[in-house]
């Protein structure tokens, strides 16, 4: 039975595709569209999920999406209503794409899949995270806890996954959303909604939590449970276009920064500051759950389950003993979720928990063969070498990143979720102090604080940080060894973005000024080709660990295809380029035109 997930019209665009109970498939839009956080409906990654099945639409037995729509549009009727006049705005710019494609979803799959005819289900958006967090799980049994912005009505929930079913206990509901609270603080700090969240993650170590008292006195009324409350006097997006009102202003001592301001050690502090009380509730909300169910594991979903750096706080102070938190956390993942919920829990199929999961290391998008990869270089001019065994190719490419070059590795099936994980991957040495301000500046063109993630061979992470639970999804953050030690001369005084002048530890390039790390473990049996290269890496050098960042630049979505792959080598200063089979290197490409309008056509995130 071939079962089609989908998740539209919102943000980060998706399909999956579930074959008796087993993931086939499963993409984001956007790595097709070449749109970021593309919410249109997902044409490109359904059909590639079908090919994948090697199937047409006239195979599909079912298509489920991801929330209910009527239940969405009678929260905004009645949120309108609740604000008016004041919201009459943004009913006006809400309305026409309701009644012309978000109330109309069984047109817009019909006319999205061509040739289906069969039956169209809908779970709500809550159930979806669940059932992503807890279906893919190794556990037999687990509590569930999902945070967003919102979905219908809810905005977090919590619930129990035991064999094939999920069930979902109590719910907090719009307008009090930790997501949205999150959101609010991304919109003041000048960074764009639905996307800039990792940007204040990673902000806030820069600063001091100096305005965590107001944000707890004035914004929030949290109980001993976890469940909260926001005061809505300081808020605009209920009834508004924007996040925050004048009154925030007031509070938080000034309007809003514009994108192109200048990041000053207030923001800084903004961004500690809604850090560590998203953490509190977070971990208050936990606690909570484990009293009410009494069980030893933990399954996380929903946008806020993107937040690597609350995860290892529950991964240390929760009390559960183990956490499973799904890599494709955001709306995406609700494509997956609706189809495995439908199979598994509205079907009553039975479910057989795997180790380590069952998300095949969450690579489920498209791959190339290497003949469709020389063929694309063929068609671009570009000069590559074919290495014929992956033994000599993992040797030569760690060889090249220990002498300090920067190398795009494109291989396998893509990446499902917003992280790369290896198989659309830019890697570098992290034992080198000027490669995360290189990465950012002269690949990514990006903001200079953002810190990059250590890969690590399975089963050493170990001896570098302090974590010994897996984490193949780069979900948590953990203490770096030594990432503290020895500070250099005066580093101690060092104050805002400043901080990156330090010298951290053995491995600077991947430890954030706080001496952490969002880490990735990496099992033979999910990636076995960038297994090798970090083997590789770790015979030579003695260091078993990797710079791994997405393999694309700012505001692009991750690279999908061969072509995408190499404009990118091309118009930035990568050094090597691996993909498949083909070794490229820069000196050896003649000019290509084209730089300036490819960097002007992704707009910064």
């Amino acid at each position: 039975m071939n079962i089609l997930g989908i998740s539209a019209f919102y943000h980060d665009s998706a399909a999956a595709l579930v074959r008796d109970g087993e993931v086939v498939a499963a993409a984001q839009e956007e790595r097709f569209t070449r749109k970021k956080h593309d919410d249109r409906f997902p044409e490109n990654a359904a059909a590639y999920c079908m090919r994948e099945a090697g199937i047409a639409a006239s195979g599909l037995d079912a298509v489920v999406f991801y929330e209910k729509p009527l239940l969405k549009f009678e929260r905004l009727l009645e949120t309108y209503v609740a604000f008016a006049p004041r919201g009459l705005l943004s009913f006006l710019r809400a309305m026409p794409v309701w009644l012309q494609k978000k109330l109309h979803i069984p047109r817009e799959i019909d006319k999205g899949l061509g040739d289906y005819s069969g039956p169209m289900f809908f779970t709500t958006h809550h159930e979806s995270h669940a059932a992503s967090a807890f279906l893919p799980s190794p556990f037999e049994e687990a509590a569930i806890l999902t945070m967003d912005g919102v979905g219908e009505w809810t905005t977090t929930s919590w619930g129990v996954g035991r064999g094939n079913r999920v069930e979902l206990r109590q719910e907090i509901r719009f307008p009090h959303s930790l997501g949205l609270l999150y959101s609010a603080f991304t919109h003041y700090c000048g960074f764009r909604v639905n996307s800039g969240e990792y940007k204040l993650m990673g902000l806030a170590p820069y600063g001091e939590p100096c305005f965590a008292g107001l944000i707890r006195e004035h914004l929030l009324d949290v109980r001993d449970d976890g469940s909260f409350r926001l005061d809505q006097r300081y808020f605009n997006y209920g009834p508004g276009l924007t996040m925050t009102n004048g009154r925030f202003h007031r509070l938080f001592g000034g309007a809003p920064r514009r994108p192109d301001d200048p990041i000053t050690q207030r923001h800084m502090d903004l961004a500690a500051s809604v850090q560590l009380v998203t953490e509190e509730i977070v971990l208050r909300l936990a606690a909570h759950v484990r009293r009410e169910t009494g069980l030893n594991n933990l399954c996380l979903a929903g946008g806020v389950a993107l937040n690597c750096v609350a995860n290892g706080r529950l991964l240390r102070e929760s009390g559960f003993d183990g956490l499973w938190i799904q890599p494709a956390a955001g709306d995406a993942g609700g494509a997956l979720g609706a189809a495995l919920h439908h199979w598994f829990h509205h079907l009553g199929n039975p479910r057989t928990p795997r180790r380590p999961d069952a998300q095949h290391g969450s690579c489920l998008g498209p791959s190339f063969s290497s003949q469709e990869v020389c063929e694309a270089f063929d068609r671009l001019g570009a000069v590559y070498r074919i290495c014929r065994s992956q033994g000599e190719l993992a040797r030569m490419v760690a060889g090249e990143i220990a002498a300090g070059k920067i190398v795009g590795h494109f291989a396998g099936r893509a990446e499902f979720g917003p992280r790369a994980l290896g198989q659309r991957s830019l890697l570098g040495d992290p034992r080198r102090q000027d490669m995360q301000r290189r990465m950012n500046l002269a690949i990514k063109f990006r903001e200079s604080f953002r810190p990059f993630a250590p890969a690590v061979l399975s089963g050493r992470q170990g001896d570098y940080f302090e974590l010994e639970q897996e984490s193949p999804y780069m979900l948590l953050v953990a203490p770096v060894r030594g990432g503290r030690l020895p500070p250099s001369d005066g580093a101690e005084a060092l104050q805002g973005l400043d901080k990156l002048k330090s010298v951290r530890g053995e491995l600077p390039a991947v430890t954030h000024v706080d001496g952490s790390a969002r880490i990735q473990t990496v099992r033979r049996g999910d990636s076995p080709r960038f297994h090798a290269i970090l083997q590789a890496f770790g015979e030579l050098t003695g260091c078993p660990v990797l710079v791994n960042t997405s393999f694309n630049i700012r505001g692009e979505p991750i690279v999908h295809s061969p072509a995408d792959a190499y404009r990118c080598f091309m118009f930035t200063d990568m050094d090597v380029l691996v993909a498949e089979d083909c070794i490229l290197f820069k000196a050896d490409q003649p000019p290509m035109a084209g730089a300036a309008e490819y960097r002007r056509g992704f707009h910064p995130d």
